[in-house]
């Protein structure tokens, strides 16, 4: 095989510029235009998170070539000025042989030996493999309706965004090839986040993670010795570092180029599973407390669930106990700190999966104070918010599967309350009820950044209140106007109101005077 496609010069990365055009670039032009850049313009989540990982290592192996450590006023001085230039060139220039995305020792990101191991030298799989948005084997895709049997070939630059989403979220499962099954990639499942600044330059030194302890190396796959099939056989292993999880080969993978440099079919393999740590979790993945309170999970995408009703997994705890927000938030408030930011966009995105199924892709925007990022107090306030809003939900669920139940044959029995949560959970009244809440949070959390806790408390209270009564209409409407319908909405009604009661402001107090008081 002969050299083709290198990274630095050919267009692969798709960004968008402040003007919003949409370029594709190489990675020297991708760094030398970073200020330029608003972000990187890929669609596929689970892609785009892996984009900024590969940046995040090539900037911070960069640094550490150049000058081994810097401290956080750097990174202010870089977020304020822009990238060091020169030294990320230098870098990748250094490394320039390592980029080819097609080479026959060194092809980028890819198991060379592959091309030789008596597993599969002889064995082709369709590229589809490792894409998460096609189907593939019996993971079929909503949106994807290619055969195995009659794979089309794909520009070299797609392959290689596929390629670069799979390692990061690929599930575990079986692999059948070298070993029975494999690990799952390090962001398997994961609702992945990262602080986004107004350029990609900026975005950069807000999620750059530390320095390397010194002594310690933490080596993305491309500065390796190639693994090697035994390589491949063994172990699992702890990531070393960031650079080492944003670029872990968790599969082995070769892609085989066509005449026209285009790719159909790859070589594939077990890979250098990743064994996870729990005292050193992912940079991007946040973690909150599991329903039977015993230890932590990570925050994923759940279906049918507003992702705003997690955002206190974001946040800053005090206690430790309810939730750890990922630890880019905590890199992106120390500089936000100095630069006296009053506003942080974050992005969250990736893949849910249940073991090797794979369920649904999500990419959020989300733009939060500053000040919740960096202070537990307020963080705790957002966090109480949030609660009430979830306990109003949890108590209206049940007196409406009461008002459901009761127009059901036989409304005492367990068959008929499970047959009305199912058509409560069925019907609209739990999209309706949080996205009515979500119309006023960015105006709550503003209030609560600005400690204005009594205006924001008030808010949220009416807002709840609105919304409770607009699921309930909504179930109510599902019902019809039967009588054993109006029987029950008028019985369960008086619980609703009940329970909206400290909701409502308190009554003001009359002025009385004197002469009024002896009349």
């Amino acid at each position: 095989m002969r050299e083709i496609f290198n990274l630095l010069d050919e267009p692969w990365l798709p960004v968008q510029l402040h003007d919003g055009r949409v370029h594709e670039l190489g990675l020297l032009d991708v760094f030398a235009r970073a200020t330029e850049i608003s972000a990187l313009a890929e669609t596929a989540p689970p892609s785009l998170i892996a984009q900024y990982r590969l940046l995040l290592a090539i900037f911070h192996r960069a640094l550490t070539r150049a000058q081994g450590h810097w401290k956080d006023r750097d990174r202010q001085r870089w977020h304020r000025e822009g990238l060091p230039q020169e030294v990320i060139r230098d870098y990748l220039e250094h490394w320039r042989e390592r980029f080819w995305l097609f080479h026959p020792e060194h092809p980028f990101m890819q198991v060379a030996a592959l091309a030789e191991a008596e597993e599969t030298r002889d064995k082709q799989k369709p590229w589809t493999v490792i894409s998460l948005g096609s189907a593939s084997g019996n993971a079929a895709v909503v949106f994807d309706h290619s055969c195995d049997a009659a794979v089309e070939p794909i520009p070299a630059s797609t392959v290689l965004r596929a390629l670069l989403g799979f390692y990061q979220f690929t599930p575990g499962g079986l692999v059948k090839t070298l070993r029975d099954a494999d690990k799952a990639g390090p962001l398997s499942n994961t609702a992945a986040v990262l602080p986004l600044g107004n350029s990609l330059a900026k975005t950069l030194c807000l999620a750059l993670h530390v320095p390397t302890t010194e002594g310690h190396e933490d080596l993305p796959c491309w500065e390796r010795i190639p693994p090697s099939i035994a390589q491949l056989r063994g172990e699992p292993t702890p990531a070393s570092g960031p650079n080492d999880r944003y670029a872990r080969l968790t599969r082995a993978v070769l892609l085989l180029p066509d005449a026209q440099g285009q790719v159909r079919w790859i070589r594939f393999a077990a890979g250098l599973a990743l064994a996870e740590d729990e005292h050193a979790p992912d940079p991007m993945a946040s973690y909150k407390e599991k329903a039977n309170g015993d230890g932590m999970l990570r925050l994923t995408f759940t279906e049918g669930r507003a992702f705003w009703r997690d955002l206190p997994v974001l946040l800053p705890d005090a206690t430790g106990k309810s939730s750890k927000a990922a630890y880019v938030l905590d890199l992106a408030a120390n500089v936000n700190t100095e630069i006296e930011s009053h506003q942080q966009p974050l992005l969250v995105a990736g893949l849910a999966s249940d073991q090797a199924k794979l369920l649904r892709w999500r990419s959020e925007r989300l733009v939060l104070p500053a000040a919740l990022l960096s202070l537990s107090d307020c963080a705790g306030k957002l966090r109480s918010q949030v609660r009430k809003s979830e306990e109003l939900f949890s108590d209206l669920r049940k007196i409406a599967v009461g008002m459901i139940a009761d127009t059901l044959p036989d409304p005492g029995s367990k068959d008929s309350w499970s047959r009305a949560r199912d058509l409560f959970d069925a019907g609209p009244a739990t999209a309706l009820f949080f996205a009515t809440a979500e119309r006023v949070l960015e105006q709550v959390m503003n209030l609560l950044a600005q400690q204005e806790v009594d205006a924001a408390d008030a808010v949220w209270k009416q807002t709840l209140s609105n919304a409770a009564h607009a699921a309930w209409q909504a179930v109510f409407d599902d019902l019809g106007r039967s009588p054993s319908a109006l029987r029950a909405e008028a019985k369960r009604f008086a619980q609703l109101s009940a329970r909206l009661r400290d909701l409502r402001p308190p009554a003001a107090t009359p002025s009385t005077t004197p002469e009024e008081v002896h009349l």
